[in-house]
């Protein structure tokens, strides 16, 4: 009898707290949904895909406003693509994982290592260090954000090859998507084989992402969306035409919502990239003076407010505001994509934290 009892109290106390779990879950998504209505009409966003993921599944995943505004296309954070922007630098570091994990790639290896024929510097630099911000490579100049020639990854190397290095390697952070650009010729030389069809083979078919494709500037993308600026009277218009095929690496894929808590939980629970390879792209890099920079291999690395692990990367381009943010220890995903750019996407993402991180 006493048996009998006892399990029927360990029963009864599971009940209670699947229906409590359950409906915080249901609670944290309806503050959420509330943040997210109020951050689209008070930044005046025209489309938008949000998903969040816990323990591998997704418990929320929702489109907002259109992808196209003339023709009222709605939002669907399963099909609709978006530019992610620097988001893509993540998903180039998966690259690195997997050559590391098929030994034809040493993150400590100097860039010329892989790519000779760059032309060579004052300083040498590491593969972690170019893909760390650290290696000195400069960012964009001028009107090069908004260049609109198709060009391939290696004849995208033009436009900064000849450029003095910012700084001695490991001396200083300076962000760079052109240091992405070089990885991705990295990518290319260490596998032998056309980045962009690396990454489609290796990436996105074993982690599902079907809807992760390289942004053709000349080509008609179906469930792409359009692209949208706001002017100084808020008034919503079609951003400029763009190529981004040279600097796909650093910040010219497309993707949805979805497809990237796809990606969110192989980092947060790797299963097709190793352990190993996939702790060294989010382990945080240090200058030579012994500062942090909060950045591993193509992630931030932080902390939330309850001082546990947080892994993420924002983007930003034309059309695009984008924030990926993983969290180890929770087990939690969310992503964040909108049509259009320069959104406060950052101080979004801690709302949203505060919502689902407690």
């Amino acid at each position: 009898m006493k048996k009998i009892t006892l399990f029927l109290f360990v029963l009864s106390q599971s009940i209670v707290f699947s229906q409590t779990k359950g409906f915080s879950i249901k609670e944290s998504i309806k503050a959420a949904h509330t943040i997210a209505i109020d951050f689209q009409k008070n930044e005046n966003v025209p489309g938008m895909a949000i998903s969040v993921s816990r323990n591998g599944n997704i418990i929320w995943s929702e489109g907002f406003g259109y992808s196209n505004l003339n023709d009222s296309l709605k939002v669907n954070p399963s099909v609709t693509q978006f530019r992610i922007a620097s988001i893509s630098k993540s998903l180039t570091a998966a690259a690195l994982a997997k050559l590391m994990d098929d030994e034809q790639l040493d993150l400590d290896e100097s860039v010329y290592t892989y790519v000779p024929d760059f032309p060579r510097k004052e300083y040498d630099f590491t593969v972690r260090q170019a893909g760390g911000h650290i290696a000195g490579i400069r960012h964009y100049n001028g009107s090069e954000f908004i260049l609109n020639k198709k060009m391939s990854i290696v004849e995208g190397l033009d436009i900064f090859k000849d450029s003095d290095l910012k700084f001695e390697p490991g001396t200083d952070f300076s962000y760079s998507t052109y240091g992405w650009n070089l990885l991705s010729v990295v990518v290319q030389n260490a596998s032998k084989i056309e980045f962009n069809d690396y990454m489609t083979k290796e990436i996105f078919e074993p982690l599902n992402m079907l809807n992760t494709a390289l942004d053709l500037s000349d080509q008609e993308m179906p469930n792409r969306t359009l692209f949208y600026n706001q002017t100084n009277a808020r008034s919503i218009v079609l951003g400029p035409e763009v190529s981004n095929e040279h600097k796909v690496a650093g910040g010219g894929f497309v993707s949805t919502s979805e497809d990237l808590i796809k990606f969110g939980n192989e980092v947060i629970s790797p299963k097709v990239f190793s352990v190993a390879s996939i702790n060294e792209l989010v382990k945080e890099q240090y200058l030579d003076n012994g500062k942090g920079t909060g950045y591993g291999v193509g992630f931030g690395v932080g902390k939330t407010k309850k001082e546990t692990v947080s892994y993420s990367h924002s983007g930003g381009g034309i059309g695009a505001t984008t924030l990926l943010l993983m969290y180890p220890e929770e087990n939690i995903v969310i992503s964040i994509v909108t049509n259009i750019s320069g959104l406060p996407i950052s101080h979004f993402g801690e709302q949203l934290e505060a919502v689902f991180i407690n």
